[in-house]
């Protein structure tokens, strides 16, 4: 850097205003740090939150609740009497009624998160994971999960806006549209702060899915391989969703999905293969069991029903699905297969006996395909179909089911307005714009994670994900688990009328129209119980445990030792898993124990604790975490040593909010 640089350092140091003097000197470090290469944007900052449940005190920086003075903010300098009714804030914000201001926050300053639960739903078995809803800023609910799922996420799958200009997302607490000549800046920041924290939450293996339309795909394609390393690109998925026949030069209609590995060459080492079942296998299927059942269970008759019904239908399905295709003597389906070399090669040139004659089958010149100890297992195994004598030749067999799975295709073709017209008729009315399609999600978890994965969506909108998180485990018994991560913004149109009859973010009114209490709550509990927000049923519901819980923000001032336990006990329950009962409360005793984890509040109660968590250890129903509540790291030691060997242990600071502070040095204590 110049001179200049150094004396932009002494002006900012100049600055009165603190947190303009800490802002100033941010930027001023972003400009030393500029890449010369790849993708280059601004790093806009700060991005602020509006905290409307937060107590305005003395030194806060609070904006006018009914916005009437955009980006605006003060801090507050004093009250004007005890009452704390009127503050008195910093510059020219003079003095303004307490319940006209809300807090705000800036990213960077530290917050103290917590989760309140808001609705809990029982459908499913006391074992099964839980299903989590959380209403919240995505940023501050995404370093909450750093601290609870670091490394512990198998699949993360987002729909960020799309920033057509059209979608009005918010950045900084004000909507962005077309006519903002840094939206594409504005929008890679908000992505980079928040992928850079999710990259920290997949495992080695972990896999994420970003999806996004034509109009930034490039922009970033560029920033995935800066955050995640261009060598873990893995794909970019083409979804045609729609074409515009009267479109100049193309139809358009396309999305994407970029994938990327945390490490690829961590998914190498471990074998990963991803497949998917052939499109239209079941149709075969499904046509030979008929074809078995109208023939009486003739295996001869069967495969010559089975050959007529594919010869008319084959145009339908993959070349090859169906052809050469029987039906064997216990009603199952097999392909037929050649067994030739495809070269002469004298060592694939042997005798194969016919079982009945006892005399070598007839063998091509160039010999077989396998070698004779391959061929011999295949023939022990019933794999090799030998005709009625050794006159014949002989061809091999494989199971149908065995030959189902592909390599996934990276472009496909899916109507995108079924999507709509589905959660239309599950809430009973139209209340989200263009959402996702469960069963495009659906394919795309189930190829790219395992049945017991964890998924997170931290965009989640009107909660497809989780949807297809729900559906897939109730199609294979699968136990995957979905943390899905929305807010309750209400769209830039809703929001213009909202304002014009006297609302604001925070009221009642306002709230209710919001995404998460409009359409993503009703969405999910109207799949899990069936019934939809007016009591009509929709279905039979689907077999699952779900809570949706709010993000709150602490306040430390009021927090002391044991006052605001409940406001992390999620977090602590997340952390272990979010399977079975949660520990919302200290007991006397000083612990509380279930079966996935457990909490020693009081050192006191050591003895009792370790003696508890041994008995169960013994029964083979260990906890897999144990949090010990301790300032003193001599103490924390000494508990560790008193507990069963092989147990994580954790510890937790005694007033709580230390455990969970973020934006601190940019992470989480």
């Amino acid at each position: 850097m110049t001179d200049d640089s150094n004396l932009l350092d002494v002006l900012v140091a100049q600055v009165e205003d603190e947190t303009l003097r800490s802002r100033l000197s941010r930027e001023i470090e972003l400009l030393r740090g500029s890449r010369q290469f790849g993708l280059v944007f601004d790093r806009h900052l700060p991005e602020s939150v509006r905290l409307p449940e937060h107590p305005v005190r003395k030194g806060v920086r609070v904006a006018l609740r009914d916005e009437s003075v955009p980006g605006q903010a003060w801090r507050v300098i004093r009250f004007t009497d005890s009452s704390r009714k009127v503050a008195v804030l910093d510059g020219d914000g003079g003095e303004v009624p307490v319940d006209e201001l809300v807090v705000i926050r800036e990213f960077g300053e530290p917050v103290y998160p917590g989760l309140r639960s808001v609705e809990r739903i029982t459908n499913g078995s006391g074992d099964a994971p839980w299903h989590t809803v959380i209403n919240g800023e995505n940023f501050h609910v995404l370093q909450a999960l750093r601290s609870t799922h670091r490394e512990k996420i198998d699949l993360i799958y987002i729909d960020p806006p799309y920033n057509t200009g059209n979608d009005g997302w918010i950045y900084n607490d004000r909507y962005v549209d077309t006519n903002d000549r840094a939206k594409s800046s504005k929008w890679l920041s908000f992505l980079e702060k928040r992928l850079t924290i999710a990259r920290d939450l997949l495992k080695p293996t972990g896999v994420i899915i970003v999806a996004i339309g034509e109009d930034e795909h490039h922009r970033l394609r560029m920033l995935m391989d800066q955050v995640f390393g261009d060598q873990n690109f893995l794909s970019s998925v083409v979804w045609i969703g729609s074409v515009k026949n009267d479109a100049r030069y193309t139809g358009g209609g396309l999305d994407y999905m970029l994938v990327y590995a945390k490490s690829e060459e961590t998914l190498t080492e471990a074998g990963t293969v991803w497949r998917e079942p052939k499109d239209g296998l079941e149709d075969v299927l499904a046509a030979g069991a008929k074809a078995w059942e109208d023939s009486g269970h003739d295996a001869e008759k069967a495969s010559r029903l089975l050959s007529g019904w594919w010869s008319k239908n084959k145009f339908k399905y993959e070349p090859g699905l169906g052809d050469n295709v029987k039906v064997d003597a216990d009603g199952s389906l097999f392909k037929v297969e050649n067994l030739v070399s495809p070269n002469p090669r004298p060592n694939l040139q042997y005798d194969v006996l016919h079982p009945e004659t006892g005399q070598p089958v007839r063998m091509n010149p160039n010999g077989w395909r396998y070698s004779q100890d391959s061929m011999a297992r295949l023939i022990a195994d019933g794999r090799i179909l030998f005709g009625p004598d050794h006159r014949a030749g002989i061809r091999k067999k494989t199971p149908l089911i065995d030959m189902s799975l592909t390599g996934v295709r990276p472009t496909f073709v899916r109507d995108r307005r079924a999507a709509s017209k589905r959660l239309e008729n599950l809430l009973g009315d139209r209340r989200f714009p263009y959402p996702k399609d469960h069963e495009v999600l659906m394919r795309w978890i189930g190829v790219t994670a395992g049945p017991s994965a964890v998924v997170l969506d931290f965009f989640g909108g009107s909660g497809t994900t989780t949807e297809a998180v729900l559906r897939l485990n109730a199609e294979d018994g699968g136990t995957r688990q979905s943390i899905l991560v929305t807010n309750n913004e209400v769209g830039s149109k809703q929001a213009k009328e909202l304002r014009k009859a006297g609302h604001h973010p925070g009221d009642s009114e306002w709230d209710a129209l919001g995404v998460f209490e409009y359409v993503t709550r009703p969405r999910i509990s109207t799949v899990v119980t069936g019934k939809r927000p007016d009591s009509s049923t929709y279905s039979d519901g689907v077999a699952a445990n779900v809570e949706f819980l709010d993000l709150t923000y602490l306040d430390p001032g009021m927090v002391r030792r044991g006052r605001e336990f409940q406001s992390i006990a999620a977090l602590l329950w997340l952390r272990s898993g979010a399977v079975g009962e949660r520990i919302d409360s200290i007991p006397e005793a000083g612990w509380a124990l279930t079966p996935s984890y457990g909490i020693l509040f009081d050192l006191d109660g050591l003895v009792q604790f370790a003696t508890a968590v041994a008995d169960v250890a013994i029964g083979g129903a260990a906890p897999a975490l144990l949090f010990v509540v301790t300032d003193s790291e001599t103490e924390y030691q000494h508990a560790v040593e008193r507990l069963p060997v092989g147990i994580e242990t954790v510890q937790l600071y005694e007033d709580y909010l230390s455990n969970f502070t973020v934006n601190v040095e940019g992470g989480v204590r």
